[in-house]
């Protein structure tokens, strides 16, 4: 992946192409939908990154009130490590931060260390454990918030 690849506002008519993320990155993906169901909420904040045309990521947000939720994250395998989902989560973030979102959390396996060291840079920090919450296989899910007001 030579070339740069774009980061834009997620749509409804990218629907099939994130669920193709989805089969590709999860071993329990997110329906078709879900997603739309998701993407077309008014306080979802869904983009997609990418290269030559096709998405090659997404990451969707929810906002409640002063609080953000990272629904999912996701790069293809060949995509990774170009920073795609580092500037797919700083887009979100900055975008939920502009709406008066103060913190943010999510929720990610506790096996997933590429993840977390990333969720980590952005000042994510573990505040509790959720027992099981992963399917495919069964594991516990670490739940982490950041603080967003070093991104106003």
């Amino acid at each position: 992946m030579a070339e740069p690849y774009q980061i834009r506002p997620a749509a409804a008519a990218d629907i099939s192409a994130l669920a193709a993320i989805e089969r590709e990155c999860f071993s329990d993906p997110w329906t078709s939908d879900g997603l739309r169901e998701s993407i077309q909420y008014e306080t979802s904040r869904a983009f997609v990154a990418e290269f030559g045309g096709a998405a090659v990521g997404y990451v969707m947000a929810r906002i409640s009130g002063e609080e953000a939720e990272i629904l999912n994250l996701a790069v293809l395998p060949r995509c990774r490590r170009r920073g795609i989902a580092r500037c797919l989560l700083e887009e979100a973030l900055a975008a939920v931060a502009t709406e008066g979102v103060r913190e943010a959390y999510l929720e990610v396996r506790q096996s997933n260390a590429e993840a977390i060291s990333l969720y980590q840079a952005f000042g994510f920090r573990p505040v509790g454990l959720r027992p099981d919450y992963y399917r495919n296989p069964l594991e516990d899910a670490l739940v982490l918030r950041a603080p967003l007001e070093t991104l106003r």
